[in-house]
Formats: structure tokens, sequence, C-alpha cells
């Protein structure tokens, strides 16, 4: 069995041992993570900053949050930098990889969800499980993004994201390889923007599209793009998706931070497995904010009975590339399992891709 925790030195031991100082670049949650691994973990931050256009005299954590020529002026240029926080706009990847060149850059890997973080003593512990995940997988490409994906979690090291990155575009060409008449289930569909690029991919053509929303702002925009764009069997449900109909509490925020929380407001949970109620699925997607394990329990018989091309957010919690390939497997074992990474630091936005077709 492969020794997946002695691919990298974890990126925590090797900030514990730095001698020179460490910067931080960024605030808000992400910041706030990896501070508190830093506490937890006995490494020292020795400034905070921000892109220029961002630094307006203010604070973070205690420290003031300075421009990087600030900070390089006042601690020399033999510094270390830490990415907190996470892009997939093209001006800032180029901007890490200009960093990446100049300084030595990490990007630690935090869960976007609560949960343990991925480090040595995670991998031990998981190994039976990644060796079966990837072994399960379907070609050398996804296999690369698992391997550089653990590589990624353990180092913090940007060019094994960069190394294995493709467009969403050959996911979508290769993998799923849309039809025009497809039953389209769209989980976590937020204001519609997963609509869109499904049928962009479709040339605008469906049989029927089920979206399931759970934020009331975000599902009122998805309402409006649909009344204004889709024609045809839309069926439009404000719920969060889950494995059984239930009511929960949710965090009343949109976006990442739109999730099941202990406090927010109570919202309707559907499992999509009685939402269809029997009608045919041939193209699943979600991205659910770290509860897909939960959604796809929901839609087990969906999985089971109709094989509908999946794809699934594989990256919310330190274990989704692994766990969730496992899941699909064991629901449905004719499922050829791919894995991908989009462009965007830290590693989210790899997805899990299978074909039962």
């Amino acid at each position: 069995m492969m020794d997946f925790d002695r691919l990298e030195r974890s990126v925590w031991d090797v900030l514990r041992d730095e001698k020179r100082p460490i910067a931080l670049y960024g605030m808000g949650d992400g910041a706030d993570k990896v501070l508190n691994e830093f506490e937890a973990r006995g490494i020292r931050a020795a400034a905070v900053f921000a892109s220029d256009g961002f630094v307006r005299g203010h604070s973070f954590r205690g420290f003031p949050v300075e421009t990087l020529s600030g900070v390089t002026e006042r601690l020399s240029e033999h510094i270390v930098l830490v990415i907190c926080f996470a892009s997939q706009r093209p001006e800032l990847l180029r901007r890490f990889t200009d960093l990446d060149a100049r300084y030595d850059v990490f990007a630690p890997d935090v869960p976007v969800v609560p949960g343990p973080v991925f480090d040595a003593a995670f991998a031990r512990q998981n190994q039976a499980a990644m060796a079966r995940a990837y072994e399960l997988l379907a070609d050398e490409r996804s296999r690369q993004v698992f391997l550089d994906t653990v590589r990624f979690k353990l180092s913090g090291r940007l060019r094994y994201l960069f190394g294995s990155e493709t467009e969403k575009a050959e996911a979508f060409e290769n993998l799923l390889c849309l039809g025009e008449n497809e039953h389209f289930a769209d989980l976590g569909a937020y204001t519609g923007d997963t609509v869109r690029e499904f049928l962009h991919h479709t040339k605008g053509r469906y049989a029927s599209i089920t979206a399931l929303e759970p934020d009331a702002r975000s599902f009122r925009k998805l309402s409006a793009y649909a009344a204004e764009n889709l024609t045809g069997e839309i069926h439009l449900v404000q719920a969060g998706a889950w494995r059984e109909d239930t009511t929960l509490t949710f965090a009343a925020k949109a976006g990442r931070q739109s999730r099941v929380a202990r406090e927010g407001v109570k919202t309707e949970m559907r499992a999509l497995d009685s939402v269809l109620n029997g009608a045919p699925c041939t193209y699943l997607k979600m991205d659910v904010e770290g509860a897909e394990r939960q959604a796809i329990a929901g839609a087990r018989e969906t999985i089971r009975r109709f094989g509908p091309a999946l794809n699934i957010a594989a990256y919310h919690t330190s274990a989704d590339f692994f766990e969730l390939p496992l899941l699909i497997h064991e629901m449905n074992p004719a499922y050829r399992l791919y894995l991908r990474h989009h462009p965007y630091v830290p590693a989210w936005d790899t997805n899990l891709y299978a074909a039962a077709r």
C-alpha cells in the first residue's frame, strides 16, 4: 500500500520549524482558520498583509494589515508567505504564481467546513480508504489529480495544484458527455450559474430541470432567472439537499457560508429521491457546502435506478476526494469514477465526475 503520509512533509511541520518571518496574505475566514492552526501547533506569524487596494489602516487578529512592500521593508525580503484566502480569478492566480517565483510561498489547506485538517496524521489514519479510492479511479489524469491533491494538502505547495488542473470544458466534453434530452437535477443551484453552465453544454436543450437552493435570496434570483430564460418542465424547490425530508437550522448567508449550522434560520431539507418521486434523472450535480454525503444518501435510489452522470464537489472536507468516490461505488458499482481539479487556489473546485452509460 502506498504511504500517502510520506509523499510530502506536512506544511505545518515546515512552518513550525521555520526561522524566517512568516507573513500571512489575506484576512477573513481563511486567515482565521490558518491562525487557529498556528496557535494550536506553536507556529508564530510575524505579519498580515493584503493587496494594496485593501489596506486601509485597519487590523486583523491583533496584526496591523500592511502592504507586502511594507512588510518586506520592515522584515526584509527573506520571508515566508502564507496564502490565506481562496480565489479562481485569473488575475489573482497570476499574482500567486508571481509571488511563488519571488518568495517561499505556502497555501495551507484548511477545510471549507469545520473538521479535521489534512496532515500527516490524518493521511496515516485514512491510508486504507485512500488506497481503495485511488484504485477505483478510471483514468491516469484522475490518479494524477488524486496524488497531487494529497501532495498539496500535505505540503501547501502551489505547483501541485497548477500541475494537475484542467478546464471544466474537458470534463463536460470527455466525461459527462451530455446530450440534448437530459433530466437535470441541480442540488445547490445558487442563483442559476450551474443551470447556465448545463445549458451551455446542451445547446440550451433539455427534457427537465429540477433545482434545489436553500438560501432565500439566492432562490429569488434563481426564480427570476428561470422565469426569464427557461420554459418547459422546470421544478424549483427552496430547500437544501439532505438524506431525508426534514427541517434543519441553516446559516442565513449566501454562497459558501450557506450551510447547515448551529445558529441561523429554520430551513426545509429534501431528499432528491423524495423530490423526484420516481421521475428520471440523467445528470446530477451537487455542490452543497459539505453536506454531500447526506445529499448522496438522499439520492440513493435515483443513483441506483437511473445511473445519472454525476458532478459532485469533492473539496469541502479533508476526506471528500476519497470518501465520496467510495460512497458512489458502493451505491452503483457500474460507475466509472474520475477526479478533476479546475483552476482554483487552494484545492477548491476539485470535483468527482462519474458516468455509468
